[in-house]
């Protein structure tokens, strides 16, 4: 599966939030992952568990403040960025 551009855009955005994320639950993983992606590559396990996040993080979908999600993080993500994610993720050969 091709990935474009700005699907890299997205992933470049949401990674580094998701690591900040992930090292208050767990530093020393996060930052065992952190140096896999300034190397240019992520373990199967960091890309599900970057995959997970995303899906769980849509914060942009479309529903009013009475029938969803109330964006509580630090960037919206939106659908579109899960689907870039996921894109992105499959182009570099994780089964997400």
């Amino acid at each position: 599966m091709n990935h474009s551009a700005a699907d890299e855009q997205v992933v470049e955005r949401l990674v580094p939030v998701w690591l900040e994320e992930a090292a208050r639950h767990d530093a020393r993983s996060a930052e065992e992952v952190r140096e896999g992606w300034r190397r240019g590559a992520l373990s199967g396990e960091a890309a599900r568990e970057l995959a997970d996040w995303v899906t769980a993080r849509v914060t942009d979908t479309g529903f009013n403040e009475d029938e969803g999600p109330a964006p509580d993080g630090p960037v919206r993500i939106s659908v579109a960025d899960k689907a870039a994610v996921h894109r992105w993720l499959a182009a570099q050969g994780h089964d997400v």
